[in-house]
């Protein structure tokens, strides 16, 4: 068996209860074995036992019978019951002998050899509560009823002889095996806090025993070197400081009484980098538990984690300022592609053969493209190097919202989607970045777009909810799965099949929610699958005027 188990609390428990229940049952056998010899040896001599004396001898056996069997009970009740069925016992047997003037009344005292049997002191008193109450119940039986009185002498000194016998054996018996009990749990404490003691003494940190005042108790284990020689009972903890961190390790120990629990870093006396740090438990009202640890492995740890950290930002926010800086030299020339391209889309200068023409087209739309993704990349990018610049002014939303379903109504009958705006009847001022609240409602019908299949319905909803402006694009698609839910929004983050996610970058939705956030608002995502999704962008924009209107 491994000896850890071998060695567990739990196990020693259960091991001493297995113990003490058979210790139990071999006492109960052993007082049968005696009071069954001792009327065998009776019956051998000429004595002519009485009717009560034999009742006696059969209830005095009862007990010990009922106790071979509750002993190996894990009932809680059944200890109790051992005794008070020896209690019962007692009397009924002196009482069958004369009372307490009879022979056996010595079997009154039987319910406290139980006890004693069962090898926990903390059961002598008990037992011995019940022994008294059952000498007190025979006494007064013996007072008020009209017992039968002592049986003849000859029979009288069987009985005797039997109950002393037995009581004294099982009394002594009980006493050895208590005091053998006690004699083991003792060297079992012993072990257990010397075990213990070897495990406080040899663990890294420093374990230290407060009191209330601020002053060291007691300490266990391994002192940091800055402060060996330095640990005694009855010095203030504050005093291991350097002394300008003792108000701070003051300042915990109040804490820590009033909150239960304190952690402060201090540099030893003498040092200069808070190096060490002491965490702070209370117990109780009268002590405190702490302990000192060497903190530099981990405060170096961390520091180059944090370095790490801050050169991988760097490195981020370099790249957003070169992709944000770079915007001219890109669009410059793609600008240039898509015009002249157009040109010869539209044959401006003449015939062209239809293969060329073809390729034209192809460049032109190529080009339109390529210049959507860059234009998100780049503001992606302005809005990660905090570059980005809102542009804020007054106008009607539903003009924004009408330019957007007119540009991407030709997008809409291309892929057999129905595509409906649900705008206010009067104006709705808004004070925002017209140019963001176009880009939020191109985003997210375009993308509903791409999601819906043929047949299918797109829905932009603009309406005022006090000065909050709510844009909802629902779609009639196959939904976005709950676990895709959460990171959609984040940059180059997509969802849906193949198809769909090299139909983009995965910036739309960032962008959406980064526009959003930086009018004060958010961006919400509902779906189910197989009942499509609805994108919620709200932003405090509204104008007070059209509010109070």
């Amino acid at each position: 068996m491994n000896r850890a188990v071998v060695d567990s609390p739990s196990f020693r428990t259960e091991q001493q209860a297995l113990e003490a229940a058979a210790s139990l049952v071999w006492w109960h056998v052993g007082w049968l074995a005696v009071l069954v010899l001792g009327t065998a040896v009776i019956l051998v001599l000429p004595i002519s036992l009485t009717a009560p004396a034999v009742a006696g001898l059969v209830v005095g056996a009862c007990p010990a019978l009922a106790g071979i069997f509750l002993a190996r009970s894990r009932h809680g009740g059944a200890p109790a019951l051992i005794l008070v069925n020896w209690a019962v016992s007692g009397v009924l047997a002196a009482g069958l002998t004369g009372g307490l003037g009879g022979p056996l009344a010595v079997w009154l005292l039987a319910p406290l050899a139980a006890g004693a049997a069962m090898a926990k002191p903390e059961r002598l008193a008990l037992a011995a509560a019940i022994s008294v109450g059952a000498v007190g119940i025979s006494g007064m039986a013996s007072l008020t009823l009209n017992l039968a009185g002592p049986p003849a002498y000859d029979v009288a000194t069987a009985l005797g002889a039997m109950g002393l016998a037995t009581t004294a054996m099982g009394l002594g018996v009980a006493l050895v095996v208590l005091q053998r009990n006690v004699d083991l749990d003792r060297r079992r404490r012993a072990l257990v806090e010397a075990r213990l003691r070897e495990a406080l003494g040899e663990q890294p940190n420093l374990l230290i025993s407060i009191f209330p005042t601020g002053k060291l108790s007691a300490a266990w284990g391994n002192a940091p070197k800055e402060l060996k020689g330095q640990i005694f009972v009855g010095r203030p903890v504050a005093q291991l400081a350097a002394t300008g961190d003792r108000p701070r390790i003051e300042a915990a120990l109040e804490a820590v009484m009033t909150d239960g629990h304190a952690e402060v870093a201090f540099a030893p006396a003498g040092g200069t980098e808070p190096w060490l740090e002491l965490t702070l438990r209370r117990v109780n009202s009268t002590r405190i538990l702490g302990a000192i640890r060497d903190a530099r492995v981990q405060r170096s740890r961390e520091a180059a984690l944090e370095q790490a950290r801050a050169e991988a930002d760097a490195q981020n926010a370099g790249k957003s300022r070169f992709l944000a800086n770079m915007s001219h030299e890109l669009r410059t020339p793609l600008n240039a592609i898509m015009g002249f391209s157009d040109i010869m889309r539209q044959r401006l200068f003449g015939p062209m053969p239809e293969r060329y023409g073809e390729y034209s087209e192809l460049i032109h739309e190529s080009g339109v493209h390529l210049l959507e993704l860059i234009n998100d990349v780049l503001d992606m990018s302005k809005i990660e190097a905090e570059r980005f610049e809102l542009h804020r002014e007054e106008f009607d939303v539903r003009d924004a919202a009408n330019a957007v379903l007119r540009l991407m109504r030709g997008q809409a009958d291309r892929a057999g989607v129905q595509l409906r705006g649900v705008l206010p009847k009067e104006p709705l001022e808004v004070d925002a970045d017209r140019r963001a609240i176009k880009q939020i409602a191109l985003n997210l019908i375009s993308n509903a777009l791409k999601f819906t299949p043929k047949g299918g319905a797109v829905t932009l909803t603009v309406h005022a909810s006090g000065p909050v402006l709510e844009m909802l694009v629902a779609d009639t698609g196959p939904g976005i799965r709950p676990e895709d839910i959460p990171r959609l929004g984040r940059p180059y983050e997509q969802a849906g099949g193949q198809d769909q996610r090299a139909a983009g970058t995965g910036l739309g939705l960032s962008l959406v929610r980064s526009f959003a956030e930086l009018h004060g608002g958010e961006m919400v995502i509902e779906s189910q699958l197989g009942e499509g999704a609805t994108v919620i962008v709200r932003m405090p924009v509204v104008v007070a005027e059209t509010v109070g209107a």
